[in-house]
């Protein structure tokens, strides 16, 4: 919003507070807008775009800019191919003040002292994305006032989880009102967890498998709520907190829990399950396909609980029996009807 009194910009921040934010980054549900951000209005003869990323192909920071700025970066690399310029940066050489130069010069700024500012910009850029363990910055619009000073004007930064432990004060801003709450949940529990839009609930060890199960319940008609690894070190309690996960989020008809025991011992996962079934109430019910390590001292401890599990050897018929399960529950609660599944017998 271009505002030109201060009644009119306290009017439209008070406005904005307290909705939600819709955008093409924000998908259908948006995200929550908790502050709005004021600032100066400035009177731009020139528009541009700049962004700093890591680059699987190149194997490490690539430099994007385009001459088309302020708008959707999407539309202009899919429509104007060819107005998207690439720059890959050695990380042990960092940026060629030559390579710079010529960058910006096809961003729009070929005159000797617009070009050095832009060059300058790029290079503090690329300092704070190193130094900052970012993984992306982007600048839209990188823009020139009619004066003909360069502006970063609007900028998005991503950084490192992985580098949380030497970046204290960055990751101290974080405001997990931003974030998917079961991400949330999920982290502080030590959990690879993402938050999906189907109605079975994943719970897996290993990426890999984890990938693998959520196919095979595509390919039979369903529709998984999550990707969940539990790696191969999760304890009694981590394989408790990723139950109490599933089962309170309100999407997920049913659980389905896909375990190959090699380092996570099959006896861990029941044990953990037997603990959430008995702590949290679990209502949901749950198909349950563990192979490998410790399998039998698993299906002994779950034969013996007095649980009712859906159990099964083949990954294909557990897959099978969720998306059924998940159907059931999901007719039921469109047609208002109460369905029950007790776990304890």
């Amino acid at each position: 919003h271009l505002c030109s009194e201060i009644d009119e910009v306290e009017d439209l921040a008070s406005k904005m507070l307290g909705q939600r934010l819709v955008t093409k980054q924000t998908g259908p549900e948006g995200k929550p807008c908790n502050k709005v951000f004021v600032t100066e209005r400035l009177f731009l003869r020139k528009e541009t775009y700049f962004a700093i990323l890591m680059d699987r192909a190149s194997g490490g920071p690539m430099m994007v800019a385009s001459s088309e700025g302020g708008m959707d970066i999407e539309g202009v690399a899919a429509e104007t191919p060819e107005l998207i310029h690439n720059l890959p940066v050695s990380l042990e050489k960092g940026p060629n003040v030559e390579d710079l130069k010529e960058l910006a010069t096809k961003m729009g700024f070929p005159h000797e002292e617009e070009n050095a500012q832009a060059v300058e910009i790029m290079q503090k850029l690329y300092g704070l994305f190193v130094e900052a363990d970012a993984t992306l910055i982007e600048v839209n619009p990188l823009g020139q006032s009619h004066d003909g000073t360069v502006y970063c004007l609007d900028a998005k930064l991503n950084f490192d989880d992985n580098a949380a432990y030497r970046q204290k004060e960055t990751f101290a801003l974080r405001d997990e009102s931003q974030e998917d709450p079961r991400e949330v949940e999920a982290e502080r529990s030590d959990l690879n967890y993402i938050g999906l839009d189907g109605n079975i609930g994943c719970l897996v060890n290993g990426a890999g498998l984890a990938m693998a199960t959520m196919d095979v319940i595509k390919l039979n008609g369903g529709d998984p709520a999550n990707f969940l690894d539990l790696g191969g070190g999760a304890n009694v309690d981590q394989v408790t907190a990723a139950f109490k996960l599933l089962n309170d989020d309100q999407k997920v008809m049913a659980i389905l829990v896909n375990i190959f025991g090699g380092i996570m011992r099959c006896d861990i996962i029941a044990l953990g399950i037997i603990k959430a079934a008995t702590e949290l109430g679990l209502q949901k019910p749950i198909v349950i396909r563990l192979a490998g390590t410790q399998v039998e001292e698993a299906r002994k401890l779950i034969d013996e609980s007095g649980l009712r599990m859906l159990t099964t050897d083949d990954l294909q018929e557990a897959a099978q029996r969720a998306v059924r399960v998940a159907e059931i529950a999901k007719l039921a609660k469109e047609a208002h009807l109460s369905v029950k599944f007790d776990l304890p017998l």
